[in-house]
């Protein structure tokens, strides 16, 4: 069993991903595991950053495949004995001009990014080793989101004791309620893309305080953050940054010195805890 550090990076292969294999590659003194769902994507992406004179390692990762989860936990756990950084990165976002049916377009993205994020999580957090780092990108949409929810659901959303199981039955709730045509009535806003980071951004809270529950001792530091707008296939290009300055938040959080203490279990933007 190898005793080198290890970082994971799922939906690694482009975009704000790619963008932080890379600075991980320069910054994480161990091995950095570039994750796509598609192993060609992956890589050519390993080969790019080759090109770059940077060395990331590849394994296949398809967040929305449990098998595909477990046989990276089994990986992981085989040659490393657990993990010290995981970046939940991956997710998707219907284009704004997009004629997908909302309530396809909420099951969907739901699906990708809170389901499919919080399986990693599941199968994943038992293995990090003490003074990990655990990152799940979210948006400052999930903010904005929050802000159009009605009073009822925000103060759920920001509640100090919502369960991981309360949340789950919210983020279904939000999907049968759009394909019932009831999600405005019912006090969701109109944003699929949105609601999805708003479980990611609560998750992250959630699993912060089960940690400092069950492994103070272990100094593991769980965060959420936003990337900022990024130029990016998900985005667009009149987005106002680069990959590269959208990964600077992500990769600050990962890389949070042995020693800290926090943040944990924080929403941060721009290197700085936001309020939530």
């Amino acid at each position: 069993m190898s005793s080198t550090l290890v970082a994971v990076v799922t939906g690694g292969n482009k975009g704000i991903g790619f963008a932080i294999v890379r600075a991980l590659c320069k910054q994480f003194t161990g091995d950095v595991y570039l994750t796509a769902r598609d192993p060609g994507r992956g890589q050519a992406a390993v080969t790019k950053l080759q090109e770059e004179g940077l060395n990331p390692l590849f394994h296949q990762l398809d967040i929305e495949d449990l098998q595909s989860i477990r046989t990276l936990q089994d990986f992981l756990k085989k040659k490393y004995g657990g993990l010290n950084v995981l970046v939940n990165n991956a997710g998707i976002a219907f284009k704004v001009a997009d004629t997908t049916p909302f309530a396809i377009q909420a099951e969907v993205t739901m699906r990708a990014n809170f389901f499919a994020t919080r399986d990693v999580c599941t199968e994943l957090l038992p293995l990090i080793k003490p003074h990990g780092r655990v990152v799940n990108v979210s948006s400052m949409v999930s903010v904005s989101a929050l802000a159009r929810c009605s009073q009822d659901l925000q103060q759920k959303f920001r509640s100090d004791t919502i369960t991981e199981e309360e949340l789950v039955k919210l983020m279904t709730k939000f999907v049968e309620d759009t394909k019932n045509g009831v999600h405005e009535k019912e006090g969701w806003p109109n944003t699929a893309y949105g609601v999805s980071k708003i479980g990611v951004t609560v998750l992250s809270r959630i699993q912060a305080r089960m940690l400092n529950e069950e492994r103070k001792a272990d100094r593991i530091l769980l965060n959420a953050c936003c990337p900022g707008w990024v130029r990016t296939d998900m985005a667009g290009p009149n987005a106002t940054k680069s990959p590269d300055e959208g990964a600077e938040t992500p990769v600050y959080l990962a890389l949070l010195a042995p020693d800290a203490d926090g943040p944990h279990g924080q929403f941060v933007s721009e290197k700085k805890v936001q309020k939530w």
